[in-house]
């Protein structure tokens, strides 16, 4: 999967952005930067160091309009077949699973319902568990399915290495199939995808086709409709954006197919990242290769229901996009491929390092806005927060107002969860960010799944209540650091409204919601955890 882990940092980055410039549009602060008075100093380091943080992030901001754009200049560039088999081609369903025992046999059921010739498709379970109920669960629906008259077989490991690019690459040792589709244990593909989008194959130069996800159980609570919004961000805008305007994009780790000569080319699956998908991409990309993203085939999945997976997502997607970008940024500059494809991989992989630059921003609020409040001229202020307040609303309703536009005919009711998208994504801001850190810093690349509870929009949340056992890999120190980011924030939108800077105080109101929020329920699924 991923990632953009990045899904979320637009939603922050654009609050932070309203905020810098709300504390800089003011004379006072500029004239605090001529100031000779040393008592002053500390005013000048802090509105410098502020001010340098803003830049950067506005920068990526920027990114995200001009994403939007690509996206409507090539809106109608749809992707078609050069031609179509008259003798469709063998292709090998690999299907890596991980103690999930309860939508194996969902998986299996979806994929064996494809409307593609018997003869020609070959399905592996590529099954890692640990967990004896889910490995019995497995073999018995493969033996009962190979009586059907499929060609599945299940593939156990019992040491797990390379996690999931490990059994991905140990599958392709028995097969002699020319492409490789892959499915996660969590989605539902439709009976028509393979034999649809296996005709862009017949370009020789295509080495991926990657589809939309959607989202079965979108509307199972407010966080599964807010990650869904983030989710059609990335597949509604960025895909359909960078796929069409001959940029690079990445396959998703699921949903998709491979020709096989396009993995092998560009040296296989790798386990140094956890974002083996990422990383397998961009170096294919380089080799020559073109990617194809089917906008209009889509594949329904299950979306994290525990504010503790979704977190174990999120960090692994932000972990390992910066993995991947310590790994192939300098292949791709030194590379003969187009500089814009160069920028906009930069963009692309090294996004999620400004969460660090966030979480410092956050701790410079309280200074910052106490500088600007001294200024007397509360008019001159009104009027930089009006412009900034319309600049940083349309931001965010140009990357996401147009997603829900381009793929609802409810586009219209999304448009409420958006304060609550802001929100989320701020309260990530924690998370995410140690998984940059964990990445410049070297540390390990294990792999933690996402836990999945065949869940629905219709599904009883009582009956899941004694299944929801996801361990959390996030200690209690920073639960508590979210939670006292959210006190810290409560403090300080209080002093923007005692001060009567009521826009940035509506946006303040939002840092401390995301942050209270995410540390929140991170506790308390964790406390549950620890006294189930």
């Amino acid at each position: 999967m991923r990632r953009s882990s990045e899904l979320s940092f637009e939603l922050s980055l654009q609050s932070f952005s309203f905020l810098a410039f709300s504390f800089f549009g003011t004379h006072s602060s500029w004239r605090l930067f001529l100031a000779l008075n040393p008592m002053e100093t500390w005013k000048i380091v802090v509105l410098t160091t502020y001010f340098v943080l803003m830049g950067i992030l506005s920068l990526y901001g920027l990114h995200r309009y001009f994403l939007v754009m690509l996206y409507y200049r090539h809106k109608k560039n749809a992707p078609k077949p050069a031609a179509r088999y008259t003798s469709l081609p063998g292709v090998l369903v690999q299907l890596p699973i991980f103690n999930e025992a309860p939508v194996v046999e969902r998986l299996i059921e979806a994929v064996c319902r494809f409307d593609y010739p018997k003869d020609r498709l070959e399905i592996q379970v590529l099954d890692d568990s640990t967990d004896s109920t889910c490995c019995r669960l497995a073999q018995d629906l493969v033996d009962r399915k190979q009586a059907e008259g499929f060609h599945i077989d299940r593939i156990h490991r019992v040491d797990r290495v390379g996690f999931k690019a490990g059994a991905l690459a140990n599958g392709l040792r028995h097969t002699d199939k020319d492409f490789v589709a892959i499915f996660d244990a969590d989605f539902m593909p439709k009976p028509g995808m393979i034999e649809e989008i296996i005709h862009h194959f017949s370009d020789e130069k295509v080495g991926m086709v990657q589809v939309r996800w959607g989202h079965i159980n979108r509307s199972y609570s407010l966080l599964t409709h807010l990650q869904s919004i983030l989710l059609d961000g990335h597949f509604v805008i960025e895909h359909t954006a960078r796929n069409r305007s001959g940029r690079f994009f990445n396959f998703n780790g699921t949903a998709g197919i491979w020709r096989r000569s396009c993995i092998d080319d560009a040296g296989g699956w790798h386990h140094s990242t956890l974002t083996e998908d990422l990383d397998l991409s961009y170096r294919a990309q380089v080799k020559g290769w073109q990617f194809v993203y089917d906008f209009y085939e889509v594949a329904p999945a299950e979306l994290p229901i525990e504010m503790q997976a979704f977190k174990s997502q999120q960090h692994r997607w932000a972990k390992g996009s910066i993995q991947t970008a310590q790994k192939n940024l300098k292949p791709i500059w030194c590379s003969n491929v187009p500089l814009r494809n160069k920028i906009e991989a930069t963009f692309h992989l090294t996004s999620n390092l400004n969460y660090v630059l966030i979480l410092v921003a956050s701790v410079l609020m309280l200074p910052a806005l106490l500088i600007r409040v001294r200024d007397p001229s509360m008019v001159r202020s009104l009027f930089f927060d009006l412009s900034i307040f319309m600049a940083a609303t349309t931001s965010v309703f140009s990357f996401y107002f147009v997603s829900q536009f381009e793929a609802y005919k409810d586009w219209k009711r999304q448009i409420f969860y958006f304060p609550m998208l802001i929100s989320l994504g701020i309260g990530l801001s924690v998370n995410n960010a140690r998984a940059v850190l964990e990445a410049i810093f070297g540390k390990d690349v294990t792999f933690i799944r996402t836990p999945k509870y065949n869940v629905t929009a219709s599904t009883d949340k009582a009956r899941l209540t004694g299944k929801r056992r996801s361990r959390s890999t996030q200690k209690l120190v920073w639960m508590g650091l979210e939670l006292l980011l959210g006190t810290y924030f409560i403090l300080i939108t209080a002093t923007a409204l005692w001060y009567g800077q009521f826009v940035s105080g509506f946006f303040l109101g939002l840092f401390m919601i995301g942050f209270l929020w995410v540390g929140g329920a991170s506790l308390a699924s964790h406390l549950k955890t620890a006294t189930a």
